[in-house]
């Protein structure tokens, strides 16, 4: 009897354990999702941003087009990416960031445009989105780190083995380009 109640006992134990490490990766995998929703909000006020900006250079900057289509094109493609591919999405805004380097550099050989007042609030605006968006992938990359680590660390990857819990990318910069900071002058 009293084996029995020892081998319930064992039994119990590791199902609570189980319980309580699918839960805690089911928490961090929620903080995940939630992370990166948040960094959508902010890629998002940036589509929208985007198309504005590019209308107001396009009135100074009339035989610019290719650069000025390229830079639709990267936000069509940013805002067209699955927000479950997150590979895709992560090498998409960062062709984004990429069109859009090409875009401020075009509106620096217009003296013009620099002055016009709605060129300037709408890149104030944006480089206040591009702060928020940072700060979410900062937010995006802890938690990301926190579930990648429960993942792979013994014993919780026991229980995310049996449940397909995985590592899930970081939301990185990729090309060397993009590390440097933009520069902008008036």
């Amino acid at each position: 009897m009293v084996i029995v109640i020892v081998i319930v006992a064992i039994v119990a134990v590791l199902a609570i354990w189980m319980v309580s490490m699918h839960n805690g990766l089911v928490q961090l995998k929620n903080q995940v999702e939630e992370a990166f929703s948040t960094m959508d909000v902010y890629l998002k006020k940036r589509y929208d941003l985007i198309p504005n900006l590019v209308e107001t250079v396009k009135g100074y900057a009339k035989h610019e087009s290719e650069t000025l289509e390229k830079v639709v094109a990267a936000r069509n493609t940013a805002m067209g990416t699955s927000p479950t591919d997150l590979n895709a999405k992560i090498q998409n805004e960062s062709a984004l960031n990429n069109s859009l380097r090409s875009l401020f550099a075009v509106a620096e050989a217009y003296p013009d445009l620099k002055a016009n007042s709605n060129f300037v609030n709408l890149q104030n605006q944006l480089q206040g989105v591009e702060e928020d968006i940072a700060n979410a992938r900062k937010y995006y990359n802890a938690t990301v780190r926190n579930l990648n680590n429960k993942v792979e660390m013994f014993p919780s990857s026991l229980v995310a083995g049996m449940f397909n819990f995985t590592k899930q990318p970081y939301f990185e910069i990729e090309s060397a380009e993009e590390r440097q900071n933009v520069k902008v002058e008036f």
